[in-house]
């Protein structure tokens, strides 16, 4: 059976019509949602009320899924492939560690030497307005630079950071994440190991470039991140409660939006497949 699709925005995206992820998918079914994944970056399946183990199941599918060591504490204790992006309270009343998670631009887990291949979050609780997320096609955006400015990023290397929005997050949960995740220096640049194609590399924890100081390389920073966020390379989703969105990290970025009352529940649950090698531990010199 053919899977249909509907575009999602004129930039990037799909949602998949027809499909029931509590039911057995065949090798054929799974190849044609694959390709959709890699020539639309984004897919979109409305109204999937699974369990755990079913979103652990279809996202192995999709490769190896990360255990998420490097946020041992955002991780579900029972399902470690399973990370909790939810501002529901911890069990001893305390706000939750991960409320403010997503809220930067960026692109999963590029702060480690195995950036994620791709994201299945779904849509647990979600907030009756806002708490949108937004992707940017990083194909277009790289695509739509100038041959110059090609070739001035063409080596460099932006140093990522496991940086939070997160004004009044545990400082225990602070140290730890600095001290499991020291600073990853990644290329601004990356060719997509399936496609082919180049796209841009950057976000929001990327303070500074490998071998430029932080003054140096922020107005170029701000440049590519402004240009990459052009509302002609984006696609903003508004969540429904059993949504699953599937998104390819190695050409899009992505960023949550705060718009949304925070007395209101949002509680997501994401399963992260593990990428290819990336990067490189950045250069002591290279981080102040």
């Amino acid at each position: 059976m053919a899977v249909a699709l509907r575009p999602l925005s004129y930039a990037l995206g799909a949602e998949v019509l027809g499909i029931d992820l509590t039911r057995p998918m065949s090798e054929s079914s799974f190849g044609e949602i694959y390709r959709a994944f890699l020539d639309h970056g984004i897919l979109l399946i409305r109204g999937q009320k699974i369990t755990r183990e079913q979103h652990i199941e279809f996202s192995r599918r999709f490769g190896e899924l990360d255990r998420h060591e490097a946020l041992p504490r955002d991780r579900h204790p029972q399902y470690p492939e399973l990370l909790m992006v939810t501002n529901v309270p911890q069990a001893d009343g305390s706000p939750s560690n991960s409320r403010y998670t997503g809220q930067l631009w960026h692109s999963d887990m590029s702060f480690t030497l195995v950036p994620s291949l791709g994201s299945l979050l779904r849509a647990a609780k979600v907030p009756p307005v806002g708490g949108d997320t937004m992707f940017a096609n990083m194909y277009a955006a790289y695509e739509a630079l100038s041959a110059g400015m090609q070739k001035l990023i063409a080596d460099l290397h932006g140093i990522h950071r496991p940086e939070r929005k997160n004004a009044g997050v545990d400082p225990a949960w602070e140290q730890e994440n600095r001290r499991l995740n020291p600073p990853v220096a990644q290329p601004v640049v990356r060719t997509h190991p399936e496609t082919g194609r180049k796209a841009l590399y950057i976000g929001e924890k990327v303070k500074s470039f490998e071998g430029m100081t932080q003054e140096e390389s922020r107005p170029l920073i701000d440049y590519l991140i402004r240009h990459a966020t052009r509302p002609q390379f984006l696609y903003r989703h508004q969540w429904q409660p059993d949504d699953i969105v599937i998104w390819d990290n190695r050409c899009t970025m992505h960023v949550a939006l705060g718009d949304y009352d925070p007395a209101q529940r949002r509680h997501m649950e994401r399963t992260t497949v593990l990428g290819t090698p990336c990067g490189h531990v950045a250069a002591e010199a290279a981080v102040h």
